[in-house]
């Protein structure tokens, strides 16, 4: 009987454990490892950001529903891995021995990158996260009583954009359903993408046209190609540069509440593995999503390492995102059980197709982008008050999902089916074998 072990138990990593104990049955044992003892639907945080939604629509406890599909559960965090010695070291100093390991961690949040940007320091919230989103929440409500100046956006080394669009049209949305958006001095959007749109992936569709026009029509004044330097004393210290990088100009604005998508970087237990991660922290991996040093490790999601699209004046990162988890996890759960059927010679690829689904209040924005690296065979980006529907829809059937044990694939099912895609696989982008 071998013991595989994932790591994490967010999007990617609770679907991994109900589809590996579905793929392995009851002769091999699964189990799962969590910081958190909660569950939660990252994509829905921008609405508690605002008070749309609440902590309890979005989060639950894993353990009752995990252990009745048969599942181990540890909720602790790892203080480091052994992948010589295939254990894990929990902050409670007790290890745990694995056969397999698949990594879905998400990131470590790199607030230490912008002086002032931590949530807990200043006027800068976060998204990320439900308990970074219930503090902006209070944050927002504090600006409702005494409004000030607002700043959203993107730190320098970003690469999840979508939210960062998604919160300062809710929030505008928001202000004008409370009659305060003329109350609100400055609403401006920073961001490290070289222009509007961009999403770290040169744009999808008319990505730019629409958000551009988006963000106009809410008054919200929009800045390209910023490196956000420090936030102190209310005021966020900003450098934007030309398109060759060169400085063209530093300005500070005024900020009584802000949003920022702060840099990811790898969770240090995984990143103080030597030789399993680039300097940023994240998994190399080859196409079969294997660890190019341990053969017996895997990785999926954010956890892993994936080169920019393009070099951009200011760093910018690639989205992963949920078609593309749900992708990669799928075929590392196939990897693993054709490697304990003796099939090794059988690999699933998965893929880098981008898919996201973005809420602007009562519109929302969906991107397709397959593959994720030009040229595409399907470039979308389309805008209106179905998305926001759709989301409100997935949101529940994701949840409800992860309640019942179910593993079924979402994208490939629901969603491609109902915007009419068939073509859905792509062949290997040369720079992802040597990435």
């Amino acid at each position: 009987m071998a013991h595989v072990v994932i790591l994490g138990a967010g999007t990617g990593g609770m679907p991994a454990a109900y589809e590996m104990k579905e793929a392995l049955g009851s002769g091999h044992e699964v189990t799962l490892i969590s910081a958190n003892d909660y569950f939660q639907f990252v994509p829905s945080n921008p609405w508690v950001g605002v008070g749309w939604t609440k902590r309890d629509d979005i989060a639950f406890p894993i353990k009752p529903y995990v252990e009745r599909k048969g599942i181990h559960f540890i909720p602790q965090a790892a203080e480091k891995i052994d992948a010589e010695g295939q254990e894990i070291v929990l902050v409670d100093g007790s290890k745990v021995h694995y056969d397999y390991l698949l990594i879905t961690t998400g990131p470590k949040l790199a607030f230490e990158n912008v002086p002032g940007s931590d949530p807990h320091d200043g006027p800068i919230q976060s998204i990320c996260t439900v308990d970074h989103a219930e503090k902006a929440y209070q944050d927002y409500q504090a600006l409702l009583a005494e409004p000030g100046p607002i700043v959203i956006g993107a730190m320098a080394g970003a690469s999840c954009f979508g939210p960062a669009y998604e919160y300062a049209m809710i929030v505008a949305s928001d202000l004008k359903k409370r009659g305060m958006r003329d109350k609100i001095p400055s609403f401006t959007f920073v961001t490290s993408e070289p222009y509007l749109g961009h999403l770290g992936i040169q744009g999808v569709g008319d990505s730019t046209g629409i958000l551009t026009k988006g963000l106009k029509e809410e008054g919200i004044e929009a800045h390209t190609n910023c490196k956000v330097t420090k936030v102190e004393g209310g005021k966020m210290f900003v450098t934007q540069v030309n398109d060759k990088g060169e400085v063209a100009k530093e300005f500070t604005l005024p900020v009584k509440f802000g949003m920022m998508i702060p840099a990811f970087k790898g969770v240090p237990a995984v990143a103080g593995v030597e030789g399993l991660c680039n300097p940023g922290g994240f998994v190399l991996v080859d196409e079969h999503q294997r660890s190019k040093k341990y053969a017996n490790i895997f990785a999926a999601g954010i956890a892993i390492a994936i080169p920019p699209v393009e070099a951009t004046p200011v760093p910018t990162g690639a989205p992963k995102t949920g078609y593309m988890i749900e992708s990669m996890v799928s075929a590392a759960v196939s990897n693993i059980k054709a490697d304990l059927e003796g099939r090794k010679g059988e690999q699933t690829m998965g893929t880098w197709n981008a898919v996201c689904f973005a809420d602007m209040g009562d519109r929302g924005a969906a991107f397709v982008a397959l593959p994720q690296l030009r040229p595409r065979t399907v470039d979308i980006f389309a805008y209106g008050r179905w998305v926001h529907l759709a989301k409100v829809a997935f949101e529940k059937y994701f949840i409800r999902k992860m309640k019942m044990g179910v593993s079924e694939p979402f994208y490939e099912k629901v969603l491609f089916k109902m915007m009419g895609i068939t073509r859905l696989k792509e062949e290997v982008p040369p720079h992802r074998k040597a990435s």
